[in-house]
């Protein structure tokens, strides 16, 4: 479709090569996603429980009467730092950045919506993102937090 809707007007001997390379480029793209949405899935899943596939992190967390009641106190207080830090965290990324990270990993939504919700290519989303994905993981590395 890619092809079809923006090199329909290229001559038909260059359609081979940009075949080619939008395929390439997609399937790159599906890998780096799988990539980063592994990590924050993997970080993210020490506040899960183990029963439940669709939640919110922060909800599991921020639940004082939820599934997490049997932990120790001790825990649950851990529990709240560590999300009070992260927060805090995600509040101090530039402004785009925050955006970007807040839509694609806690709204779930793809890299075109979240292009179209923020008004700036794809290419925009994928560079916000990354640089607040490293910013969060320095930070959170740097006050000794591991998930």
């Amino acid at each position: 479709m890619k092809l079809a809707e923006k090199y329909g007007d290229k001559p038909v001997d260059e359609l081979p090569m940009l075949f080619q390379r939008i395929l390439q480029n997609v399937i790159r793209d599906y890998y780096r996603r799988q990539k980063v949405r592994s990590l924050w899935t993997t970080l993210l899943s020490a506040f899960s429980g183990p029963e439940d596939d669709e939640h919110d992190p922060l909800e599991t967390i921020e639940s004082a009467d939820g599934e997490h009641k049997s932990e120790s106190p001790q825990a649950q207080l851990e529990r709240r730092q560590t999300l009070g830090v992260i927060e805090k965290e995600i509040e101090k990324l530039p402004p785009r950045q925050r955006e970007a990270f807040l839509m694609r990993y806690w709204e779930e939504m793809d890299i075109a919506e979240t292009a179209a919700a923020m008004g700036c290519s794809e290419g925009s989303v994928k560079t916000h993102c990354s640089r607040a994905t490293h910013t969060l993981a320095a930070a959170l590395a740097a006050k000794g937090i591991t998930l």
